[in-house]
């Protein structure tokens, strides 16, 4: 099962602070806390819906191709043990923006 972030704290697309590795993610940050990657789980490309961005339907434009690269990690906090603690996250960095985003959670 997982989860869109919404509610008190958290919000679709809540943005956060990444350092990267040679392979993705390998810690980030939301707010003070730290989380430390165990492991990279998957990664994909993906394209904006196309009704977010206001299309006229006067042809393609660059908001219609433009990608975030996702990573689905397993993270723990820092100090706390991978073996009771670890959760799974998607991690977004949008070119376009230049920022990284924690767009879901997994239970």
């Amino acid at each position: 099962m997982s989860r869109v972030l919404s509610g008190v704290g958290e919000r679709v697309g809540e943005e956060v602070q990444v350092e990267r590795g040679p392979l993705g993610p390998a810690q980030f940050w939301r707010g003070q806390s730290r989380y430390v990657v165990g492991e990279l789980l998957d990664s994909w490309v993906e394209t904006a819906p196309w009704w977010r961005h206001g299309a006229t339907g006067a042809g393609a434009s660059a908001e219609l191709v433009a990608t975030r690269e996702v990573w689905r990690v397993e993270a723990v906090r820092a100090g706390r043990s991978r073996m009771s603690f670890a959760g799974v996250y998607d991690l977004s960095w949008e070119s376009a923006d230049n920022r990284w985003s924690l767009v879901r959670v997994h239970d």
